[in-house]
């Protein structure tokens, strides 16, 4: 019992330790940055360099992605190691490393029992914090990892349940997923929100009230069945609805590059890697008209650990996640990366925070009083 409660408290000193880290971090502010209205973060899931080189080859066509002209990279790795989706999501959303599973906070797991030190503030908060608009697109679930590491704080990304909740009771302007089956018309009304399910009912949206959908469809890609909602599509009508005089955020996931990569699918991978360039185009066509638009892509990890080959072929090396860095590619600003730099993931966050123009200390770290009762708690558990 004592080795086992000495190995808690000294998991919670090093936690500790971290938050005190993250509560001194802030934007820097050695230069000024010019605000913009409007920011579009556009994230391949498991999307390395060579997902791109494989689409690229195989179809033998160049891609929007390649037409952004800065292009550096970014580390992925959190407070585990290699990330996950959700502690990837996490620094991409909160501008502060995490552990694996966390969620738009910082928790350490012990045994069972999860001890929660805190909350971060994310990009979305950010925005509406600034009286601007925010939105969640993605073609995985509500509930999916990266989705919710914009719209809520919690300690583990399997509690579906509480993450649909907190969803429902927050304020995102929309939020457009793959149906999780835990929303429905009723449910979403009961809590403020219109309800789609469909692209024409998303054409049919009219006036300020948030919108949540929930298609049953395909996001992934067309399997030519009629089944299929275009990422792309969803895209231009998200910044559509969004567009407003004191500007907005927008998040959109790409997330079946992933998928299937993990299943070592190239070809599921390349189509769904094709899906995402033509929303990356979407919110360029938009950027290069408005003027005052950054788009940034990235992704929260590689998976597949994707090899090219001296013959130029390409072959999966694992089914998991890799620690590769990966690609980092903007538009419509030169104070945030030059070509070739390598960032840590939350720079990027950090970045978008002060480009919104958020002047406060970044990343917000919202410490849990209670904490020292729930670790007490937990060694009663063991």
């Amino acid at each position: 019992m004592k080795k086992v409660r000495s190995a808690k408290i000294l998991s919670v000193v090093l936690a500790l330790l971290m938050i005190f880290s993250a509560m001194s971090m802030t934007v820097s502010a050695e230069a000024e940055t010019k605000t913009a209205k409007n920011i579009i973060l556009m994230i391949g899931d498991g999307m390395g360099e060579n997902s791109i080189e494989w689409t690229k080859a195989t179809y033998k066509t160049d891609l929007v992605v390649d037409a952004l002209p800065i292009k550096g990279y970014s580390k992925t790795n959190s407070y585990s190691g290699t990330t996950d989706s959700a502690a990837g999501g996490t620094a991409l959303s909160s501008g502060k490393h995490a552990f694996n599973r966390n969620l738009g906070m910082l928790s350490i797991k012990m045994g069972d029992y999860y001890i929660d030190l805190g909350t971060y503030v994310n990009t979305c908060e950010v925005a509406k914090s600034l009286g601007k608009k925010a939105g969640v697109v993605t073609s995985d679930s509500n509930s999916g990892a990266t989705p919710s590491a914009f719209s809520v704080h919690a300690s583990d990304r399997g509690l579906a349940e509480e993450i649909t909740n907190q969803q429902l009771s927050g304020n995102l302007d929309l939020l457009w997923a793959k149906s999780n089956e835990l929303v429905t018309k009723e449910i979403a009304e009961e809590n403020g929100w219109s309800f789609v399910d469909s692209i024409e009912g998303i054409r049919a949206l009219n006036g300020d009230k948030h919108s949540f959908g929930a298609f049953t469809g395909s996001i992934e890609y067309d399997y030519n069945d009629g089944s299929f909602v275009p990422l792309s599509e969803l895209t231009e009508l998200a910044i559509e609805k969004l567009d407003n005089e004191k500007g907005f955020f927008l998040m959109v996931e790409g997330a079946h590059i992933d998928k299937n990569n993990h299943k070592n699918n190239s070809e599921g991978m390349m189509k769904s890697m094709l899906e995402f360039d033509r929303a990356i185009k979407k919110a360029l066509d938009f950027a290069e008209e408005d003027g005052n638009t950054v788009v940034i892509v990235t992704a929260d990890h590689e998976t597949g650990g994707i090899k090219k080959n001296s013959d130029g072929t390409f072959e999966y090396t694992k089914t998991g996640h890799s620690s590769t860095n990966v690609p980092l590619r903007v538009y419509g600003a030169d104070d945030f990366i030059s070509n070739g730099d390598v960032v840590v993931n939350y720079d990027i966050s950090r970045y978008t925070a002060k480009k919104l123009g958020y002047t406060e200390k970044y990343p917000v770290f919202v410490f849990n009083s209670d904490f020292i009762i729930d670790f007490f708690k937990s060694l009663f558990k063991a």
